[in-house]
């Protein structure tokens, strides 16, 4: 995760029952390449100890003790000047009332009163808490001074009730963090459009033509827009995959459904990562096709072609600034991917020989020429679908400019 590495994230800690997951959310953005540094107030300490988290981040994790230490009167400065991001998880109603109304009597909250970067917070409380009048007004009185709000999320609560109050899964609060640290990037004020993922043609109401696409390429893709700081939305077929937070999503099946769902949108660029299908069956059975009935004879088609499609509107229905597509082939992989970014009029086109082992369908890694509308190229070595994702994204915000 390039965006945090090298980050300075504070993460302050609270007494929830919650703090067993910031111990986890401290370790994977270290792991992610932030430098972390926690402080704990007096009622975390009784959940976690200060041990944990230092273990994990292999910095010393922060007390209400260091604050009347020797460096009591540069301590909160130092961490709240120096940081990218104060993220608060758990943040407690308590915690919460404090921040809204000033008030500074523990490290954390008084760090945060010097803090001159963005401040996240995970609300964690139980059952009627986070709604209660007097919580929803802190929220509010946070919101409006600019603290950013991730969660919380509805389930089962520690007292055995039910209800909103659930501090966000680690991995949902890291993409809540992502979104805060990409704000200002090079798509920062830009729409982007990412399709991913296998496209499905129905022979009957149980079988499906479709192809190997896992759609790992257009979710690295919509995740590093995010990064960079799009507006994004993924129009998406089935698969397995977590959507990146922050995205709008939009799910479809077919070649047809994709396309549809392409002619209601406008943005400044439209990266078409999904894999969709050249044919499809001319008529789709209504019943289950039976094997005692023998093999039926499946006639097809000639599937709507997405991009050349959109490459024919003009002028005022023209809907994106910059156009890319992928061209996964198995062989004249150049000379294929030339034609199409020709043919359907493209800015940019990603050729990946799907032959190779460790590049294509189903891995995690890509092996990719990028080939441009004015004859440049850049060939990428080997590289994580993550990293490759990036690159692609960079050269977007080039042509965008």
């Amino acid at each position: 995760m390039s965006i945090l590495s090298g980050k300075h994230i504070l993460l302050g800690v609270t007494g929830s029952i919650a703090a067993y997951k910031a111990a986890d959310l401290a370790s994977k953005l270290t792991q992610a390449g932030a430098q972390v540094d926690v402080i704990l107030t007096s009622a975390a300490e009784k959940f976690v100890t200060p041990l944990t988290y230092q273990s994990v981040t292999g910095r010393k994790a922060y007390t209400d003790k260091d604050l009347w230490g020797d460096e009591a009167h540069v301590m909160h400065i130092s961490l709240g000047k120096t940081a990218d991001l104060l993220v608060i998880a758990p943040c407690t109603a308590d915690t919460m009332a404090k921040l809204a109304h000033g008030i500074a009597d523990n490290l954390l909250t008084v760090t945060a009163l010097a803090a001159t970067c963005p401040i996240l917070i995970a609300p964690a409380m139980d059952g009627g808490m986070f709604d209660h009048p007097a919580t929803q007004a802190n929220l509010q009185t946070l919101q409006t001074r600019l603290v950013l709000v991730a969660g919380p999320a509805a389930g089962r609560l520690a007292s055995g009730m039910s209800g909103v109050g659930r501090m966000l899964e680690p991995m949902d609060i890291l993409g809540h963090i992502r979104i805060a640290l990409g704000k200002n990037g090079k798509l920062a004020g830009k729409k982007v459009i990412v399709t991913a993922g296998g496209t499905q043609e129905a022979i009957d109401p149980v079988r499906i033509i479709t192809n190997h696409s896992s759609g790992k390429q257009g979710y690295a893709l919509a995740q590093a827009a995010l990064d960079a700081g799009a507006e994004v939305t993924l129009i998406t077929t089935p698969t397995t995959l977590t959507p990146p937070v922050g995205a709008k999503l939009i799910n479809v099946k077919s070649v047809q459904d994709m396309l549809d769902a392409l002619l209601k949108e406008n943005a400044d660029a439209l990266i078409m990562a999904a894999a969709g299908a050249d044919f499809r069956p001319v008529n789709v059975a209504k019943e289950k096709l039976k094997k005692r009935d023998g093999i039926p004879q499946i006639q097809l088609e000639a599937a709507p072609d997405i991009l050349k499609t959109l490459s024919s509107l003009n002028g005022e229905k023209k809907r994106f600034k910059v156009t890319a597509g992928f061209a996964a082939e198995s062989r004249d992989l150049l000379a294929n991917a030339s034609e199409k970014l020709k043919s359907k009029g493209l800015d940019l086109i990603a050729a990946n020989d799907i032959s190779a082992n460790d590049a294509g369908f189903n891995v995690e890694t890509n092996r990719i020429t990028l080939l441009f509308a004015n004859g440049m190229q850049d060939i990428l070595p080997l590289m994580s679908k993550a990293e490759a994702a990036e690159k692609i994204v960079e050269h977007i915000a080039r042509l965008l400019e």
